[in-house]
């Protein structure tokens, strides 16, 4: 699989790109930090729900054009995040 960005290639690190990749599986659906923590890193994992900001914002930096205002990787206030284009 390979993610591009104005038809170059981004490299991601398995981490991100399995949290894009589940994101991406339901578009326009928000997924909460606690199922993206489960499913992206693993089920015994007990880390911080801030983790999965950390790697949203990584993701962010790689993929949107203008990280500060994304386009496809959008906060759900309090809940999560949701994968589509405004």
């Amino acid at each position: 699989l390979t993610v591009t960005r104005n038809g170059a290639p981004v490299p991601l690190p398995p981490t991100e790109l399995r949290l894009l990749l589940e994101l991406s599986a339901s578009p326009g659906r928000v997924l909460s930090r606690e199922r993206l923590l489960e499913s992206v890193w693993d089920h015994g994992f007990l880390g911080d729900s801030r983790l999965v900001d950390a790697a949203v914002g990584r993701l962010r930096a790689k993929i949107e054009e203008v990280p500060a205002k994304p386009r496809y990787i959008q906060t759900v206030r309090g809940f999560g995040y949701r994968f589509g284009p405004l």
